[in-house]
């Protein structure tokens, strides 16, 4: 593993309500007690560096609505996304292998930042602050921690994460191995866990920052991953009781210009801007240039075999833009495609942002909803033992609010059929959002298999449910640092 970093930025980010203020810079990379944070607005500006790595941004925002953030490449490598060229396409066909930094660049690019929030962890703990402040200081950088680890666990399987004690001595070279899978659990868990007790409830926190239902709904996506479908079940029941969300009437609404911060159904959302303090680029990467009144690059689109598995009156679908008449006075839709239209429809699940005047929209990044909570108990229920009218009446709740009739119990009393309809409810339910879904495939033993279905693809495996690590991070490892199978 190459020498831990210890040289690193805390920069002032964007204020709670999208308004822009200036990122200014805070050096803290000497351990030694003249930078210990001593006021309050010194924790904030150490707390709003962890969520930092957290915001969209093309550069260094893990939630990049691009082919630099995860959601993109994971939709990507599912029947939702199809690309034709470059990362998205190396994505639909699962064609990825360690030498393309595309898919190797999170960890590389982000794993550090891990070990940041690990000594800024430390610097709080021993600054001269209150311990109020200390302890929500910490439960919002553990709260980060923990959400930046299980988005690389969900990637790459387990990591290593350096423990404080060597990153305290950074002139000492310390090849380290990635933790095992329970290690990484546990240590994931425990952030998590501690975060919950210490984040303010959902109805006392600020929008945009996280609070207790975040660090659960998270943990939720974890135990999901281990099927720990009792403690899916628990932390499901504990957010329910927060009393804090319901189901929004109107789906697309959640995507208005300000529509996250009016919904009751948002647990965390990034807050976007013009200015680009955390970028939305969403119509961007799916419009084309001729779509009026304001076109973009047409990176993507989304599959006509996504788009045929939605039932008719289906309202989710209503945002996949299946015709539109272009600048050029071209009518596209399925029987006349062009270029445009031949793999699928364009997945514009946000609003068009027509006056906007950049590449970016102050749409804020929805990434966990209320829905999540829902289709995660009726899964962890049945599960644990067979589907129940129960399980089933919560995936009817997140139905009805689809416009969709009711699904029968008698129809999906197997196991496989309950999952089979959980994995279609959450495709149209979740597509273009947090980017889980490639998860929810893998958990179900599906991922590769759609894919071949869906593309054909001749190059995907077992092997592709993790992405590769760099030859550079291998290398340092000295040995150590074990690649992931069959690269």
């Amino acid at each position: 593993m190459k020498r831990i970093k210890l040289i690193f930025f805390l920069l002032v980010i964007l204020s709670i309500n999208s308004c822009t203020k200036d990122l200014n810079p805070i050096d803290y990379s000497e351990i030694n007690p003249g930078i210990f944070p001593k006021s309050a607005a010194d924790l904030e500006a150490m707390v709003n560096a962890a969520y930092y790595p957290l915001r969209g941004a093309y550069g260094d925002g893990i939630h990049s609505t691009s082919e630099r953030g995860v959601m993109y490449l994971s939709d990507a490598s599912t029947e939702i996304l199809f690309g034709k060229y470059g990362d998205q396409n190396t994505a639909s066909l699962q064609n990825y292998n360690s030498t393309q930094t595309g898919f190797t660049h999170y960890y590389d690019d982000y794993v550090n930042k891990i070990s940041s929030m690990t000594l800024t962890i430390d610097l709080i703990q021993r600054s001269t602050v209150s311990d109020e402040l200390k302890k929500k200081a910490i439960a919002q950088v553990r709260c980060a921690r923990g959400i930046l680890a299980y988005t690389l666990f969900d990637l790459y399987g387990p990591i290593v994460v350096a423990p404080l004690e060597v990153l305290k001595k950074p002139l000492e070279e310390v090849p380290l191995a990635r933790l095992s899978n329970a290690e990484m659990v546990a240590f994931i868990e425990a952030d998590l866990e501690a975060a919950a007790i210490d984040l303010p409830k959902p109805q006392d926190a600020e929008y945009g920052r996280f609070n207790k239902a975040l660090a659960k709904m998270v943990n939720i996506r974890l135990q999901l991953h281990e099927k720990k479908w009792a403690k899916v079940k628990t932390l499901c029941d504990e957010i329910i009781a927060y009393n804090a969300y319901s189901l929004d009437g109107d789906y697309a609404a959640i995507w208005d210009l300000e529509g996250a911060k009016a919904s009751k159904e948002i647990i965390w959302a990034i807050p976007c801007d013009y200015a680009g303090t955390s970028e939305n680029q969403w119509q961007l990467m799916v419009l084309p240039a001729v779509f009026a009144p304001k076109g973009g690059f047409q990176t993507i689109t989304s599959t006509w075999w996504f788009y045929d598995r939605f039932e008719p009156a289906d309202k989710r679908k209503q945002m996949l833009i299946t015709q539109f008449t272009g600048t050029n006075g071209i009518t596209y839709n399925r029987a006349s495609p062009g270029d445009i239209l031949d793999r699928g429809p364009l997945a514009l699940k946000i609003n068009q942002d027509a006056n906007r005047t950049t590449g970016l929209t102050t749409v804020d990044i929805v990434m966990y909803r209320y829905a999540d909570v829902l289709l995660s108990k009726a899964e962890a229920i049945a599960n644990a033992g067979t589907p129940t009218a129960e399980a089933m009446e919560l995936v009817n709740v997140v139905r009805r609010r689809a416009g969709l009739p009711d699904k029968l119990l008698t129809n999906y009393s197997s196991l496989t059929l309950f999952n089979d309809l959980i994995l279609l409810e959450r495709s149209h339910e979740f597509w273009c959002e947090n980017g889980q879904y490639r998860a929810d495939l893998i958990r179900h033993g599906k991922f590769i298999s759609r894919c071949q279905e869906v593309t054909q693809s001749t190059f995907t495996g077992p092997n592709k449910v993790v992405y590769p690590f760099s030859l550079k991070a291998v290398s340092e490892g000295k040995g150590k640092f074990i690649q992931n199978p069959g690269y």
